[in-house]
């Protein structure tokens, strides 16, 4: 089990360099952590975008522009369909969202004729390092499913259980979070928590464990769950959160990264090849663990 960003930096270097192209390179912090990657052996890049100005950049970082293939697509649409067909068409492992917004990079990826589709239901997973917390904590999904029904969010575990397998987490536990641990009718997040839990039981979410619903803190804490006098297999031992809608899970994530300084990294799932998705908010160094995490998933894909 990979418990820290560094552990993951470390094994994503045994499995590189990957190829990875980049849509709409043409931006600072981007070609910084692309550079950062190419010089950790995870990956050689293939930047799309405004060549120009992609040299410009580069050089005024210090960055030499012939390390990297550059492909020369001024429109950004135009730019995002060419990044996401090297990936299908495997000339690239992997995707990164650059200067782009993404609803147009998800266009393309979901694009029939040259995008990424499979069966699987496309999810975002925001990986967490947070101090005084023993191992990387992922939460799902507060960046693409705005309200998910049971269906999706048994799915959305599914790709979050794949994902941390790639991290060498061998059952991961999740927890299905709610206001608070019982089921309570017109508290749906809660049914729907239990009906989880149970389908986990009954092997219809298979790879780890789901308990639910939990509150935050009985989750997170086995001495709050003991507390209220809740036994649960994976109190104080969760590897994955699962949030009942993209508003509790954006600030969910967003207050620990600026109230307890954790480090983010996060990916795009469910597509034929994992995309680095983190926010244009994000650091480089958070963009470099999200490439890492990418390698990972990347290395678990292509051996399935």
């Amino acid at each position: 089990m990979l418990k820290t960003f560094d552990e993951v930096l470390n094994k994503a270097k045994d499995y590189g360099p990957k190829k990875m192209a980049v849509a709409v390179a043409q931006a600072e912090d981007v070609l910084k952590a692309v550079e950062a990657a190419r010089k950790e052996g995870l990956t050689n890049s293939i930047l799309v975008g405004d060549e120009n100005e992609i040299i410009q950049i580069a050089k005024k970082m210090d960055i030499e522009p012939t390390n990297y293939e550059i492909i020369n697509r001024p429109d950004k649409t135009e730019a995002t369909r060419c990044a996401v067909e090297l990936v299908r068409n495997k000339k690239a492992s992997m995707l990164m969202k650059g200067m782009v917004g993404t609803a147009r990079l998800l266009k393309a990826i979901l694009d029939k004729e040259i995008g990424l589709r499979t069966n699987k239901m496309l999810s975002h997973v925001y990986t967490l390092q947070i101090k005084g917390y023993d191992r990387l904590l992922t939460m799902t999904d507060g960046a693409m499913s705005i309200s998910p029904d049971l269906k999706q969010k048994a799915q959305i575990i599914q790709n979050a259980i794949y994902y941390a397998h790639s991290m060498g987490i061998e059952k991961p536990k999740v927890a299905a979070v709610a206001a608070l641990e019982l089921v309570n009718p017109d508290m749906p997040a809660t049914v729907d928590a239990a009906c989880l839990a149970k389908m986990s039981e009954r092997g219809q979410i298979v790879g780890g464990i789901v308990d639910g619903p939990l509150g935050f803190d009985n989750a997170i804490s086995k001495e709050a769950a003991l507390h209220k006098g809740i036994e649960s297999p994976i109190s104080g031992e969760v590897d994955i959160v699962l949030v009942p809608n993209i508003e509790s899970g954006n600030i969910f994530a967003k207050s620990l990264v600026y109230l307890a300084k954790a480090v983010p990294a996060g990916l795009l799932l469910g597509a034929k090849a994992p995309v680095v998705l983190a926010s244009r908010a994000d650091s480089a160094q958070s963009k470099l663990y999200s490439i890492a995490l990418g390698v990972l998933m990347s290395e678990m894909t292509e051996n399935k």
